[in-house]
């Protein structure tokens, strides 16, 4: 059951990153599509970034506030806290 999951995230992570990859390059960006897998979402953004020697971390904020924020944490708060690279993030 875990392996069946694991690969069905894995696909539709894949999906998401094809269809960026495909808008991308319709406006003339040029990108290197890269999925990571690891219990630390932060952390793996983190070291992509270095090993690819990104200048930039460009991140969705969700806008969620008070309580819910504080209980769910937030990757996109993680990453800036413990980055070393600049961080755009997009609300």
């Amino acid at each position: 059951e875990v392996e069946r999951i694991e690969k069905q995230w894995s696909e539709s992570g894949q999906a998401i990153v094809d269809g960026v990859q495909k808008l991308a390059l319709q406006k003339g960006v040029k990108v290197k599509p890269i999925t990571a897998r690891s219990d630390l979402v932060s952390d793996a953004i983190i070291a992509t970034a270095k090993k690819q020697k990104c200048d930039l971390i460009v991140m969705a904020s969700h806008g969620r506030r008070g309580m819910t924020a504080l209980l769910l944490g937030s990757e996109t708060s993680r990453v800036l806290t413990h980055s070393p690279l600049p961080v755009l993030v997009v609300k």
